[in-house]
C-alpha cells in the first residue's frame, strides 16, 4: 500500500494549520499592541517579541513536516 500521498496531507495539515492559529494569534495580539503602544511608546519592544513568539508555531509545524516527509 502506497502511503505517500498520505504524508504528503498530513504534511500540509501540519503547516497549514500551524499557519492558521499564528494568523489568527498574531491578529490579535497586533491589534492589542497598537492600543498598547498608542498609551505607552516604551512597549514597542516588547509588542515586538510578542509578535514573533507565535511565529514558533509555523517553525514547529515546517519540522514536523518536514520529518513526515523524509523520514520513513
Amino acid at each position: 500500500m502506497d502511503t505517500a500521498g498520505l504524508l504528503a496531507i498530513g504534511a500540509g495539515l501540519a503547516v497549514g494549520l500551524a499557519a492558521i492559529g499564528t494568523g489568527m494569534a498574531q491578529s490579535r495580539i497586533g491589534a492589542a499592541g497598537a492600543g498598547a503602544i498608542a498609551e505607552k511608546p516604551e512597549l514597542v519592544g516588547t509588542m515586538i517579541v510578542l509578535l514573533a513568539i507565535p511565529e514558533t508555531m509555523v517553525i514547529l509545524g515546517f519540522a514536523v513536516a518536514a520529518i513526515i516527509l523524509f523520514v520513513k
